[in-house]
């Protein structure tokens, strides 16, 4: 074993050992033997090169069902404790870096910057591209995401024993308390159901969403701002403001998209929960920071500015008569609370911060405090303090200016169809157009154009609307009145799902119009960037043709220079994949972004690009500092939107150390793309027409199984555990738009969640062996081409990089498995698991001979060691969830049965670190 991995390793043993004693003691020795018997036959069945299967299923499905509970939780616990163990020894290795003194990683600002410097990047360009950079995660909630946030909780706390302890010496007796105290978080981790009682509502999700603000945001982000400025001063000597770098942004409460649970109540919920938030965390700054700034008047001598400051706060305590400081930030809070208070008028939320002794009159902005700041740091500043302004007062100013009253920025989403729907009856009920869905696309256009051009409204206060229409409409009343109790940085997305024509667009505009978010008439403006939203593979074969028309409309056209010249398109990796499969989708992505480029260049308006990426391969997932340097030339302008999906978000944010290390990433790696970019020049555009082959080659490889096999949807619904999904406790969206059995009408999410549960993970590889094999078969030069692809082009070696990780983790036997216990026996079953089977062993054999290995994750051996150590666990698993798969179809109504699949489905999805 690498020494580097010593560590790790030890850590996984300790808190293997620690979880053993807990099954003793609680479960007996009998189970706890059970539990290391089974390990060991996995183990050695796998060392000897075969597979356990066939053992384990001779020795699982006999035991009773409450043994094979104790073995699934025990399995799913291992797994979860050993990824906690991973995240630590990430953070270890990165410190050890650090205190070493070696090169900054790939990845991290002092690397991209050093890299920037080395090429001869000027200051001045670094200095404008810092400017413009803003970069926006967007957290979504996520219909298969598994873990509840208790068991999040104790798994923070396990993390935090384990970093106490990488610090201490060998000998030291703190080691002790340390197991101990693991061993007591282990116990409650045992005690704990891991699955909740009922299902998680829209409110759920949104509280759930913002614990992560303290959890690491909050501190985070400021720290990152300013090294960001100080790295950049220590390179070109130069000072940039880099507050607002980072901004973040929500789907939980404002995506209507197939949930029928957010409605006006849960928006007003979302935005208020924001406010409250960002304003508690505010004033607990400001009183953490009038109990420290201590300084006396008789010792320094304060600017007048902060002296007016103090003297207007109403603070006439004799005790602080001397302390300036103190008494301009009582102030400073007493106003704040008050501009709290009056934001929150009405919303029935209500401040955890405490009133102020003395009120004080409210802020009319946010940014009247962070003025405020800027007048504490420099008074600090004038005499002598400076460290005092550099460490205390500033992080808190960035906070303010990041995060403001608002929080974040709540996305609307809401898919086209209903828009359609609303505008066709707002139409009707106002004379307007009588049968608004029998027009064609040019007549509808005219119509919404001519509306656009028009400030009066077509809903009526004394008509009577339908159910849809009606909730619609209250839904954008919430968020207009939210824009003006919290202003523009409150909401400012909306997001158009299903995009396929322009009047999909001006139908969300004139419902916009109907509640004061846009304003039309000859110079018509926006509170809110209009979002299309492109995710089937030919929606995005012609998104550019849409924006071209688009922006061709004077009156759109006029929107957009009111909201700065920039237009924001959304594209969508999960649908696309899902719609084309894994090859055809990336490279469609891919060339929509570059059109959608040239189209905005040559209409004089920048682009800002929205990436719908989920964590898995199969909806855009991998390594996101790869992701974004293979971005076409030209797309990445120094702004960035990216999904940060619910599964993932515990991952990236639960601890500051990963959120430091994503939210870096981000930073990094879209710098460096807006700078190489610059130019717009696509240096690889030699490798087009091959990849175009391939992607059509793979799609139609791809469609031939997932559309054109007549029996497809029953066997995916036999062979993975979709249909049981449904009655695990997740989010609160449903996992259908429309509840039917189609693969067309099933979100992006469980799909994927059900492949990679029978571990074939279609999504992620199905049609590259065939498409390679087309390729090559037409072009006698193709496979040393792909070769130079690999080696030369960014964007096809991310692409490869990915699927390998995704081939690391299929198991065909285990397939298998699933097919041969769950499918019917017939035609069908032996048809499309030979097709499967077929193309997997192609698609395994091209990439080995394209990357020049036959291990899939040779670049990547710490992961590839993280699979294989899995193996013991996940393997009776999947053989005990086959088994209780087929007795719960066949009619076993034990609730344990149940309960045994809903476990399983946690700890496979554990397991693999993946869950949709």
């Amino acid at each position: 074993m690498d020494g580097k991995d010593a560590a790790v390793s030890s850590d996984i043993r300790l808190l293997g050992r620690l979880l053993g004693d807990v099954v003793r003691d609680q479960a007996g020795d009998e189970v706890f033997a059970l539990v290391e018997d089974v390990r060991q036959r996995a183990v050695e069945a796998r060392q000897d090169g075969h597979s356990p299967l066939d053992t384990l299923r001779g020795a699982l499905p006999g035991r009773s069902i409450h043994d094979q509970l104790h073995l699934i939780r025990a399995y799913g616990f291992l797994s979860l404790l050993a990824n906690t163990a991973e995240d630590v020894h990430h953070e270890r290795r990165r410190r050890h870096h650090r205190a070493r003194g070696t090169g900054p990683q790939v990845g991290s600002l002092a690397a991209t910057l050093d890299g920037l410097a080395q090429r001869g990047i000027d200051g001045e360009t670094v200095r404008r591209v810092v400017a413009d950079l803003q970069i926006v995660p967007v957290i979504t909630a996520h219909p298969t995401e598994v873990r509840r946030q208790t068991v999040l909780d104790i798994l923070r706390e396990v993390a935090r024993l384990l970093a106490a302890r990488t610090s201490l010496a060998a000998e030291a007796p703190e080691h002790a308390d340390i197991e101990r105290r693991l061993g007591l978080s282990i116990l409650t981790l045992w005690q704990t159901a891991i699955l909740r009682l009922s299902k998680l509502r829209v409110v759920d999700e949104i509280n759930e969403a913002l614990r992560y603000y303290e959890a690491s945001i909050f501190d985070v982000v400021p720290a990152l701002e300013e090294e960001l400025e100080h790295l950049v001063g220590e390179r070109w000597g130069i000072g940039v403001d880099a507050a607002g770098v980072v901004r973040m942004g929500s789907w939980i409460g404002g995506d209507r998209d197939g949930n029928p649970y957010v409605d006006g109540a849960v928006l007003r919920t979302a935005i208020g929960r924001h406010a409250v938030t960002a304003f508690d965390h505010h004033l607990a700054a400001l009183g953490r920071l009038a109990l420290v700034l201590s300084l006396s008047e008789r010792l320094i001598e304060p600017t007048p500015q902060l002296r007016a400051l103090a003297d207007a706060s109403g603070d006439d305590s004799s005790f602080r008569a001397d302390e300036p400081y103190r008494r301009a930030l009582r102030g400073m809070y007493a106003r704040t609370w008050a501009h709290a208070a009056v934001v929150l008028d009405g919303t029935g939320m209500a401040l955890a911060a405490p009133a102020p002794a003395v009120p004080r009159p409210a802020y009319e902005t946010i940014d009247e405090l962070a003025a405020d700041l800027r007048v504490v740091e420099g008074s600090l500043h004038g005499h002598g303090a400076g460290a005092l302004a550099s460490e205390l007062v500033e992080p808190v100013r960035r906070a303010v200016v990041t995060f403001d009253s608002s929080l974040c920025s709540l996305d609307l989403r809401q898919h086209a169809a209903v828009h359609e729907e609303v505008v066709a009856e707002l139409l009707a009920v106002a004379g307007e157009c009588a049968d608004y869905r029998a027009l064609d696309e040019a007549a509808r256009v005219e119509l919404l154009a001519a509306e656009l051009r028009s400030p009066r409204l077509l809903r009526s206060p004394f008509a009577t609307y339908g159910e849809v229409t009606a909730k619609e409409l209250e839904v954008l009343e919430s968020a207009a009145d939210a824009v003006t109790r919290l202003g523009p940085s409150s909401i400012r997305e909306y997001v158009i799902s299903a995009t396929t024509s322009v009047s999909d667009v001006l139908e969300a505009i004139v419902l916009l119009r109907e509640v004061g978010l846009v304003r039309a008439g000859a110079a018509p403006s926006a509170s809110v960037d209009i979002v299309p939203l492109f995710e089937t593979i030919d929606d995005l074969g012609r998104a550019h043709d849409v924006l071209e028309a688009l922006l061709q409309l004077p009156g759109y056209r006029a929107l957009v220079a009111d909201r700065g010249e920039r237009q924001e398109v959304m594209v969508g990796y999960s649908d696309s994949n899902k719609d084309g499969g894994y090859l055809a989708s990336s490279w469609a992505l891919s060339q929509a972004q570059s059109r959608l480029v040239d189209t905005a260049k040559a209409a004089g308006v920048r682009l800002r690009l929205f990436h719908g990426r989920g964590g898995t391969v199969g909806r855009g997932g991998g390594p996101a500092y790869e992701a974004i340097l293979a971005q076409p030339a030209g797309s990445v302008d120094g702004q960035l939107r990216i999904t940060e999906q619910g599964e993932m978000v515990a991952a990236k944010y639960g601890q500051p150390a990963s959120a430091r290390r994503n939210l870096e990433t981000l930073v990094a790696a879209t710098l460096e793309a807006s700078i190489a970019s610059a130019d717009g020049v696509d240096e690889h555009a030699e490798f087009t027409s091959t990849m175009s082959a391939v992607a059509d080659a793979a799609l139609v490889a791809y469609r031939s199984l997932v559309v054109d096999e007549a029996d497809f949807a029953e066997f995916f619904a036999a062979i993975t555990p979709i249909g049981e999904l449904s009655k695990l406790n997740v989010g609160s969206r449903p996992a259908s738009r429309t509840g039917s059995g189609r693969i067309a009408d099933l979100r992006a999410i469980p799909w994927v969640f059900g492949w990679t549960q029978c571990r074939l993970m279609l999504p992620g590889w199905f049609g590259a062996g065939s498409a390679f094999d087309a390729v090559a078969a037409s072009q006698p030069d193709a496979e040393a081409r792909f070769v130079d692809m690999h080696r030369h082009w960014p964007f096809f070696r991310s692409v490869m990089g990915n699927m390998g990780m995704v081939l690391a983790k299929v198991d065909v036997e285990i397939g298998r498995m699933y097919a041969q216990t769950l499918v019917s026996a017939g035609p069908t079953r032996d048809r499309v698991m030979a097709c499967i089977e077929r193309e997997h062993a192609r698609t395994t054999e091209w990439h080995a001979r394209i990357t020049g290995s036959p291990d899939p994750l040779a670049d990547n051996p710490a992961l590839a060691r993280s699979i294989r150590n899995r193996y013991p666990y996940l393997d009776p698993l999947h053989v005990m969830q086959v088994e209780l798969l087929r007795r719960y179809r066949a009619g076993d109504n034990d609730p344990l049965v149940e309960r045994g699949i809903q476990l399983t489905l946690n700890a496979i999805a554990t397991g693999l670190r993946n869950s949709g």
